[in-house]
């Protein structure tokens, strides 16, 4: 099965992926599902200590630069690349001794558009719209469950709504959960 074989020799294309890579024996673009993952855990522990801190002084002024960094975070990996994400740098170092779990990049930049606009609509709302606190806590709520989800379970909500949603089935994805050539 390609998803739980320890492949690490990786095929050159002419044309390189923004985001993850060619490995042999895949169709489409990997990404080490282990390495997102972990730079999922990075954010919720960053996203948790702002939503703690905002939700004690009633401010969201500890949400902001959180905010911005997450928003930033998400195009960046979406528009440059995995390659030159902040987190994903520090989630590939933290899981650079262990085999890559590979799965479908175009479900994760699905799941990663998804993320930037919870984080555009979340910084919108605390700063043009001057949102009240518990609207702000309530967006950000949902995007550290969605965080939460990722890096405990292995659960990508948005590779969920990428499938269901999808005009193509997703490839490749984590613990074996789709298969080549199977619907949705």
């Amino acid at each position: 099965m390609p998803g739980q074989s320890p492949v690490t020799e990786t095929e050159t294309s002419p044309e390189s992926p923004t985001i993850g890579q060619y490995v042999a024996g895949y169709e489409i673009p990997v990404i080490d599902e282990r390495a997102v993952r972990a730079a999922a855990g990075i954010l919720f522990l960053l996203g948790g200590a702002a939503f703690a801190t905002a939700a004690f002084t009633g401010s969201t002024q500890p949400l902001q630069p959180f905010g911005m960094f997450f928003m930033i975070d998400m195009l960046t990996r979406v528009v440059a690349g995995d390659r030159w994400s902040p987190t994903m740098a520090l989630g590939r170092l933290a899981v650079r001794g262990q085999q890559p779990e590979w799965v479908g990049a175009p479900q994760k930049k699905f799941a990663w558009w998804l993320g930037f606009g919870l984080a555009a609509v979340s910084c919108g709302g605390m700063g043009f719209l001057a949102a009240p606190l518990a609207v702000t806590l309530a967006l950000c709520g949902l995007c550290l469950t969605l965080l939460f989800l990722e890096t405990a379970f292995g659960i990508c909500v948005g590779c969920l709504l990428q499938a269901r949603f999808g005009k193509q089935a997703p490839m490749y994805c984590p613990g074996g959960k789709c298969a080549v050539g199977t619907g949705r």
